[in-house]
This record gives C-alpha cells, sequence and structure tokens, in this order.
C-alpha cells in the first residue's frame, strides 16, 4: 500500500517504495523520483539500480542522493538544483519519508523558498515534525 504524502503540488514524500509502486506512482501523475535512502540500509529494500530502472520504464526523472541521518550542506543543494530543473510533481523517499522532507525543507530555508513557519506547517500535515532542523 502506498504512503504518498503530499507536502506541495509540486513536492510528496513517502517512506520507501517498491519497484510496483514506481509504476502506481507514475500513473498518479508523478515525473520524477527523488530517493534518499542509501542501499543496504536493509536486507528487503529495493536497490537504487532496482527503482531506477522502474522509474526509467515509466518515464520517470531519477536522482540517488543517499542520505545517511542528516544531509550534509552539498546533498540539500544537490536536492534543491535537481527539484528546481525537474518535471513536476515530484516524489522524495527514503525509509520513512523523513530524510526526504528535511532535506527538501532545508533546500528551501536556504533559498529562501519558504518561511520557517511555512515548512514546519507543511511537513506537519504531511504528519513530519520539522521543527528541529530548521534553523530559527
Amino acid at each position: 500500500m502506498t504512503d504518498f504524502r503530499r507536502v506541495t503540488d509540486q513536492l510528496s514524500v513517502s517512506p520507501q517504495i517498491t519497484a510496483a509502486e514506481v509504476a502506481e506512482a507514475a500513473s498518479m501523475g508523478f515525473r520524477t523520483l527523488v530517493n534518499n535512502r542509501p542501499d543496504g540500509e536493509d536486507p528487503s529494500q529495493p536497490s537504487s539500480a532496482e527503482i531506477e530502472a522502474a522509474a526509467r520504464a515509466a518515464g520517470l526523472a531519477y536522482i540517488h542522493i543517499p542520505v545517511r541521518g542528516g544531509p550534509t550542506p552539498d546533498q540539500v543543494e544537490q536536492q534543491r538544483q535537481f527539484l528546481a530543473s525537474a518535471e513536476k510533481p515530484a516524489l522524495a523517499f527514503c525509509r520513512s519519508g523523513t530524510r526526504s522532507i528535511v532535506t527538501w525543507s532545508l533546500g528551501e530555508a536556504m533559498a529562501g523558498a519558504q518561511s520557517r513557519d511555512q515548512l514546519i506547517s507543511l511537513g506537519a500535515a504531511a504528519g513530519y515534525d520539522l521543527s528541529g532542523v530548521l534553523p530559527g
């Protein structure tokens, strides 16, 4: 069962998805996938290569930005730049969705695209608490 959580009209986040859910995401109108989960975190998770192959087969753009713990400034910037030019809407995922929304929200904050309060509100509506990760 998919757990795609809408953050904005342009971005949703999700816990780990399967190759079959990639096709479902495409059928729901997603155009881009961002994989923030490092390979090998769990022996049962599909590899980045498997998800990328499914994404390509479904006509989706794909990027793998593996985040361990909290995202680095380089990862935040890489994801921000990729999403700035990627077809929307995008779906970003990791084990629980937390690293994906944190990485995205830090990029939004860095760029001044949205206020801290706006980002915390968007996170809360999607089921994530961003109050401890966004700069004050």
